[in-house]
This record gives C-alpha cells, sequence and structure tokens, in this order.
C-alpha cells in the first residue's frame, strides 16, 4: 500500500533551520506530484511547496519564497523541504502529500496547492519556530 512518513520537525527558534523528509512507498514514485502543506491550529490546510519527481519542476507559496526550497531524490524515493530563516507564522503541522497519476503534471501549475489534488497524506510532523 501506498505509504509517506514524513521525519524532521522540531522546535527551533526563529532565524533557524530545518530539513523536512518524506520517504515514498508503494507506488510509481518517479513521475508523481509532491506537495508539502502546513496547519496551524484554527486555519485551514495550506500549500507550502510542490515537485514533479519526474524533471523537478517545482512550485512554491510566496510567504515562504526565498526561504523554502523543495527537492527530491528519486533514488530515495524522498522529498525534502528545505526550511530558513523560520518565523513563528510558520508554527505548523507539516504534511506531505503525493498525487500519483501519471497527468498530475499537466494540472500541477495551476492546481498545486489544492490539497483535493493530492490522494494520499502523510501522517504529518509537528514545526515549533519559536521567537
Amino acid at each position: 500500500q501506498v505509504q509517506l512518513v514524513e521525519s524532521g520537525g522540531g522546535s527551533v527558534q526563529a532565524g533557524g533551520s530545518l530539513r523536512l523528509s518524506c520517504v515514498a512507498s508503494g507506488y510509481i514514485y518517479s513521475s508523481s506530484c509532491m506537495g508539502w502543506f502546513r496547519q496551524a491550529p484554527g486555519e485551514e490546510r495550506e500549500g507550502v511547496a510542490s515537485i514533479y519527481t519526474g524533471v523537478g519542476f517545482t512550485y512554491g507559496a510566496d510567504s515562504v519564497k526565498g526561504r523554502f526550497t523543495i527537492s527530491r531524490d528519486n533514488s530515495k524515493n524522498t522529498v525534502y523541504l528545505q526550511m530558513n530563516s523560520l518565523k513563528p507564522e510558520d508554527t505548523a503541522i507539516y504534511y506531505c502529500a503525493a498525487a500519483t497519476d501519471r497527468y498530475c503534471r499537466y494540472r500541477q501549475s495551476a492546481s498545486w496547492s489544492e490539497p483535493s489534488e493530492y490522494n494520499y497524506w502523510g501522517q504529518g510532523t509537528q514545526v515549533t519556530v519559536s521567537s
């Protein structure tokens, strides 16, 4: 079965860095769309970044541009989210998500941040940034 396992969350002070990892298994990883989302208490789930694992096209939210970078290592079926210059407002549970249909890349530019585009989700990892 499909599994997405996140790791790398934790507590840091403002200005610090964390790297989240998402290991995928159980489907054809090499041509899928992977996303990172976050959800703070009382807030809707927000798209942070997305990558097409085939050729590495990336998309990101304006709120994290210049600070967060999404990347992938296809030899490890792993997607990363490098988070630098963290701010207290980045505090949230971060989720990895996968869209496994082969046509996701054609929709990705328009809909990468829509949770409904993704059919599998990880369990989430907590990121807490203190001021």
